[in-house]
């Protein structure tokens, strides 16, 4: 890595990822008050995102715009990710091959420190968030076809509890709660906010 790198960067990340997950952490969806009447969609479908900490002198997150014209959360602000294949060995590995093929990140440019709490969606999505850092300055390409920008938060402000406010709106005929943080012109909502709310739990 970088010698831009904080030096206690990694370190507070691996501990984050190594603990025992614990009652502060949401686990799904319908963890948040109002959302355990209604159950999970069964099988859940494994899928894994690549939570990307770019080493820069303040640290930032690799995030990205999915296309309008897709099916399933157009327009929506994500991590890099998708399903597990039968062709991937385990979570990590197919983090990281999404990625490549979302945003060409280089596998091997990807210092994986380990794996989040997992999360569970009402839509179907079993997902394990892979933290890893990567060196700023790669030669990022948006997938035409799924991603219709790359961009970059700063990790302090995703991590800040003041800014992740909680929000209830209805979906399919009940009242739903969630997670949005607001960075610039975007917001990061649902799954992926939920996710890092639960990052920032185990750093504090």
């Amino acid at each position: 890595m970088p010698s831009t790198v904080p030096p206690n960067l990694r370190a507070r990340l691996a501990r984050a990822v190594a603990a025992e997950p614990g009652p502060p952490a949401r686990r799904g969806d319908w963890d948040f008050a109002g959302n355990a009447d209604a159950p999970y969609p069964q099988p859940l479908i494994p899928a894994a995102v690549l939570i990307a900490v770019v080493a820069h002198d303040r640290p930032t997150v690799l995030l990205t715009r999915r296309t309008a014209h897709l099916r399933a959360h157009a327009g929506q602000v994500a991590f890099p990710g998708g399903r597990i294949d039968a062709t991937d060995a385990d979570a990590v590995a197919a983090a990281l091959r999404e990625a490549h093929e979302e945003v060409a990140l280089p596998p091997a440019a990807v210092d994986v420190v380990g794996t989040g709490d997992r999360y569970a969606t009402g839509t179907g999505y079993d997902i394990t968030p892979v933290i890893g850092i990567v060196p700023p300055g790669l030669p990022l390409v948006p997938a035409a076809d799924e991603v219709a920008s790359i961009f970059e938060v700063p990790l302090h402000h995703l991590l800040d509890p003041a800014n992740h406010r909680l929000r209830s709106s209805d979906w399919q005929g009940r009242r739903r709660s969630y997670y949005v943080i607001a960075w610039e012109t975007y917001e990061i909502w649902g799954a992926t906010a939920a996710m890092i709310v639960n990052l920032a739990r185990r750093l504090a």
